[in-house]
């Protein structure tokens, strides 16, 4: 994979948020589903969920940047190794003196080269190229998974299930706010390796509602209502994505009237859910002559484009 900076289009002092935006743009434009005839788009995809899965990770992030692992997460070889005579120094600046060289520390240069959290010296596994330190073999390889979630389950964080490479399936829990482009890592559910197996990287995709639609945590909904309701008020049926359920209009409604069902809407990280927001449609009907006859004679005085200066 190319670097990981240029993969998402983002500088390389890019913070946390910039860094996910640009995830979030190219997962919508290049994600298979929409671009089922065009195989470079999935590969490109692909390229940049790995992209992502490195940069959103501060310790690899950080591992990359100081050129300890390359683009796809694997250990880099410090700059000079393998070379003779005392030019190389280690983490705290001492003369190397070649790789046995007397006083040379190399223990920070390798912390964290093959394990995701933990310092190299002292850890499990054999002992690296004579350095004194021990060094934990790396994992296997992360794999890739794609999950389309209905927008309904998003919205209730309905239980998943998806199929792993290995044949076996798994049960997920949704996370609250989940999104197209929400990542979920499972432990231990990647390619195996000396160090252990990889992780498992699952790239969640929310599907279009045919009448709901997301704004943020809220959930927006046109109702259509006949004349009579609106003239009238009356107790109308509401759907919503926990089912059914009533809804006052009051007497005199007009079309775009937005009434709002309190918790009716997406999860949010922060606790809670958001609401249902239904906007009030008057459907009347074409060429009905009881509606004619029924306004026959009347007229409506108001000047209700006045606030638009006409």
């Amino acid at each position: 994979m190319a670097d990981p900076y240029s993969t998402l289009g983002v500088a390389k002092n890019a913070n946390e948020s910039e860094i996910k935006s640009a995830y979030r743009k190219l997962a919508k434009e290049l994600h298979p589903d929409r671009n089922k005839d065009n195989p470079r788009a999935a590969e490109r995809f692909s390229d940049v969920t790995k992209a992502y899965d490195l940069l959103s990770d501060k310790t690899k992030r950080a591992q990359f940047d100081r050129g300890e692992i390359d683009a796809d997460g694997n250990p880099a070889m410090p700059y000079g190794y393998g070379g003779a005579g005392g030019g190389f120094r280690g983490a705290r600046g001492h003369p190397g003196g070649g790789f046995g060289g007397e006083g040379a520390d190399f223990s920070d240069i390798f912390e964290g080269l093959f394990s995701r959290g933990g310092g190299a010296a002292g850890a499990a596994g054999g002992p690296f190229g004579g350095f004194g330190g021990r060094q934990a073999p790396p994992k296997g390889a992360n794999v890739a998974y794609r999950l389309a979630v209905s927008f309904i389950d998003a919205a209730t964080q309905a239980p998943q299930r998806i199929t792993l490479a290995d044949g076996s399936t798994i049960d997920l829990k949704l996370p609250a706010g989940v999104e197209t482009g929400t990542q979920m890592r499972l432990a231990g559910k990647g390619q195996p390796g000396p160090g252990g197996h990889g992780d498992g990287i699952v790239t969640i995709t929310v599907k279009d509602h045919p009448f709901f639609t997301r704004d943020g945590a809220h959930i927006r909904l046109d109702l259509p209502i006949t004349l009579g309701e609106a003239v009238k008020g009356a107790k109308v049926k509401v759907p919503t994505v926990d089912g059914a359920v009533m809804l006052s209009v009051p007497a005199g409604s007009t079309s775009g009237k937005v009434m709002r069902l309190k918790g009716k809407g997406f999860s949010q990280k922060n606790g809670g859910r958001g609401d249902q927001l239904v906007r009030l449609m008057v459907d009347i009907p074409a060429d009905d002559p009881g509606l004619a006859r029924l306004i026959d004679g009347w007229t409506d005085e108001r000047a209700v484009r006045a606030d638009l200066g006409v």
